[in-house]
């Protein structure tokens, strides 16, 4: 993408529609609770990232858990330098690239099927719709601190402490609020060398995928941390 295109800035809802042009999680797995990224939700970590903070353009990119490149794919839409994608499951990396292919955006993005652990080396931002933890308790807690480890900027959803039925009624209407972290995650983060700059909830509904779903779809929150490591 070229300097003036960088530069110009692009409208959320062509990002959304861009995002909606990548090929969703083939065989989505329960245990690695692999749940498609919406589009609304990708595009608000995205513009936030990029817009609010000027962590996309022009930096270098690691999307932990990457599935098949919907947030690491939008960063190099919007103007990433370079953007790295890591999945365990192969499939997935393999859908990955095909969308970087069908999106010409291969020369700047590199997709690896491996463990998150195996990962080594600096990025400026980290972005990652890590497991909560549904299935495997305290998944997150391992990408959180790779994340750490690697980036200077993070941005990465977790499940919402509570369920909140005002919230998910305000946030029918709004991209998103902003709120108090939670102050457990806060501590955790703040013991492993970064410190929540914000936290946003945001509605996010999933259709029926498992068999142990019992409704068509489901809306809940999720939260967006914002952290910088210190």
């Amino acid at each position: 993408m070229g300097e003036s295109n960088q530069r110009r800035i692009i409208r959320k809802l062509d990002l959304e529609l861009f995002i909606a042009s990548l090929t969703p999680q083939p065989t989505p797995q329960a245990h690695l609770e692999q749940y498609t990224t919406s589009e609304a939700i990708a595009a608000n970590m995205l513009y936030l990232a990029t817009y609010t903070n000027g962590d996309i353009i022009g930096k270098s990119i690691i999307d932990l858990g990457c599935g098949t490149g919907r947030l690491g794919l939008g960063a190099a839409f919007l103007g990433a330098k370079n953007v790295v994608g890591v999945d365990v499951d192969r499939l997935a990396v393999k859908t990955a690239y095909e969308n970087s292919e069908k999106t010409f955006l291969t020369e700047n993005t590199e997709w690896i099927n491996g463990d998150i652990a195996s990962i080594s080396g600096k990025f400026d931002t980290v972005l990652q719709n890590p497991p909560f933890g549904v299935q495997t308790r305290e998944a997150d807690r391992a990408f959180l601190l790779k994340a750490l480890e690697v980036g200077s900027s993070v941005y990465s959803f977790h499940n919402h402490p509570e369920v909140d039925l005002k919230l998910v009624k305000l946030l029918k209407n709004q991209d998103f609020i902003q709120v108090s972290p939670s102050p457990f995650l806060e501590q955790f983060i703040s013991k492993h060398g970064g410190y929540v700059k914000a936290v946003y909830s945001m509605c996010m509904t999933i259709p029926k995928l498992f068999s142990f779903h019992k409704k068509m779809k489901y809306d809940f929150i999720i939260d967006l941390y914002v952290i910088k490591k210190l």
